[in-house]
This record gives C-alpha cells, sequence and structure tokens, in this order.
C-alpha cells in the first residue's frame, strides 16, 4: 500500500460534459467519485476528494473543501490538501481518470526523490499535471498563482524541478470531459471486466 496520501480532485465545473462528472455513475458504482474514490482506497493508505463542497457525495469520503470564493481551479485544491494534511508530498489524480491504475503509480512513485518539486506523467501528446506527485516545495509559488489567478499548471512545472515521466500508452490518462467520451469510457470499463 502507497503511504503518501491521495488527492482526488472532484472540483471542476465539468463545462464540457454539461454537468458534474464525479456524479455521473460509472461502473457498479453510483457515481465516479465512489468508483474512484474505493478504488484508490486500495492502493494509497490514505485518499482525501478535494472538492468545492462535501455536500454533494451521497456517500462518506474524507473531503477537503476548497477555500471559500476561490476559483474552480486546482490550485486551490492543491494549497488546501497541503495545509490540512501537512505532508511533504501528495498524489493528486483527476476524478475523471479512471483507467490510471497501479501499474502507473508505481511508476510514478518510483521516479519521485527528494530532489524534485513534482513527478507527472507524460505521453506523446503532452503533459498529465493532474496524475502525478507534488511537494510541498511547491506550495508557495501555487499560493502566488493562485492569488495572482495564474491557474496553468503546466507553467508551473515547466519553472519547477519537475521530472517528467514518459508513457508509452495514452490509454491510462484517457479523461472524461465529453459526453463521448464518457460514453467511450463505460464501454472500455465493461468491457474490461467482462474478460476477467
Amino acid at each position: 500500500m502507497f503511504d503518501l496520501p491521495c488527492i482526488l480532485f472532484a472540483g471542476g465545473k465539468s463545462s464540457r460534459m454539461g454537468q458534474d462528472k464525479s456524479l455521473l455513475p460509472f461502473g457498479n458504482y453510483p457515481t465516479l467519485a465512489q468508483y474512484q474514490y474505493e478504488r484508490l482506497s486500495k492502493l494509497f493508505s490514505s485518499v482525501y476528494i478535494s472538492s468545492k463542497s462535501r455536500d454533494k457525495f451521497d456517500f462518506n469520503p474524507q473531503v477537503i473543501e476548497d477555500p471559500i470564493n476561490s476559483d474552480f481551479a486546482p490550485t486551490a485544491g492543491f494549497i488546501a490538501a497541503f495545509e490540512h494534511l501537512k505532508n511533504e508530498r501528495i498524489f493528486v489524480l483527476s476524478v475523471d481518470t479512471p483507467f490510471v491504475d497501479e501499474t502507473v503509480i508505481q511508476i510514478l512513485l518510483e521516479a519521485d526523490t527528494p530532489h524534485y518539486d513534482a513527478v507527472v506523467a507524460k505521453t506523446l501528446t503532452g503533459t498529465h499535471p493532474m496524475a502525478g506527485i507534488y511537494h510541498q516545495s511547491l506550495l508557495g509559488e501555487l499560493k502566488r498563482m493562485l492569488n495572482e489567478g495564474d491557474h496553468r499548471l503546466i507553467k508551473l512545472l515547466a519553472s519547477a524541478k519537475t521530472h517528467y515521466v514518459q508513457f508509452p500508452s495514452e490509454a491510462p490518462f484517457s479523461n472524461l470531459n465529453h459526453p463521448n467520451e464518457y460514453e467511450e469510457a463505460i464501454s472500455r470499463y465493461n468491457n474490461t471486466n467482462k474478460s476477467k
């Protein structure tokens, strides 16, 4: 079991989906958020959901709420997580990437050292900043970004001591931004589990 906290980010607007994607059904669970929380709880010693409000969930996860009146952006969630947990490092994952599995997480963790500020996944299509490890050394810069309304994690990573771990396949990092991507993910999940 991985001994650093996992923060599942579920505080976005989901504007492209047209509804809160964290509350869409997935697998055998009533919501994607619960599916992700339950599966990650088998891998990490502690899992938290980063969200604007704990009230939207109909199960009982550990939730770290964003600061009141903060933008819909992960920077607020990072700051809240570091300040709440006081951990040196956290593993972060967006709620809408249900195929990032134990193998991917293990590879990222093995690549991490105290020398880095962050270790994130990268594929041919680009960087995946919401699948990786972030160190508390970034807290000051995250606060500055939040104060200035700058939420570009790619920019933060470019100026930090970031280690990019190259993965050959895009498949684990598929995220569900649009309704058709959600439908494809449901089909992929069902096909994968039928073959087991």
